[in-house]
């Protein structure tokens, strides 16, 4: 014992070392199946085509699955969103989401709502601005803070964002 054990380090017999030879062998199975990996879990989220060896069938259930779940975590971080498509939320994100990669659930969140603005009821639209009021986003990139903001918010009022902080949304007078 080297008393290095505990620290993370591989013991001596546990290590993987290229072959006598030289040939690198060890370094191209290693290159195969991170090749094999990222066609799978492309072929999982992002449309990809189905990797050899692996049922279609099976694929598509677990991708189907997959939708299912991110769905699931995007009306968790958009309550109002989903709220607003009803029983059709998992379908109609589905739809949308099927061959997008996932970005996470509050930006693939962002990006449906963008891509459906004009269909929204007005608790989602609010969402959605008040997101764009504290946030700059877009549609690439990480959204970053806005220091400082007045965005307008559907159904009547101003949000007011100062030192990245949502202040205050005034609401018109009824």
């Amino acid at each position: 014992m080297t008393g290095r054990e505990g620290s993370g380090s591989v013991p001596e017999e546990g290590r993987i070392r290229p072959h006598a030879d030289g040939s690198g062998a060890v370094d191209g199975a290693r290159e195969a199946l991170a090749a094999a990996q990222e066609a799978l879990v492309a072929a999982l989220v992002a449309g990809g085509p189905v990797p050899s060896g692996f049922d279609p069938d099976l694929l598509g259930a677990a991708s189907r699955a997959l939708l299912s779940k991110r769905a699931g975590e995007v009306a968790r971080a958009w309550p109002a969103l989903a709220a607003s498509f009803g029983p059709r939320w998992g379908e109609r994100f589905a739809r949308w989401a099927e061959g997008r990669p996932p970005r996470g659930p509050w930006r693939d969140g962002w990006d449906f709502a963008r891509a459906h603005r004009d269909a929204l009821d007005p608790a989602a639209a609010r969402e959605l601005a008040l997101a764009e009021a504290r946030w700059r986003y877009d549609g690439n990139g990480e959204p970053r803070p806005r220091r400082f903001a007045l965005r307008r918010i559907p159904g009547g009022g101003v949000a007011v964002i100062v030192s990245g902080r949502l202040q205050t949304v005034l609401q018109r007078p009824s």
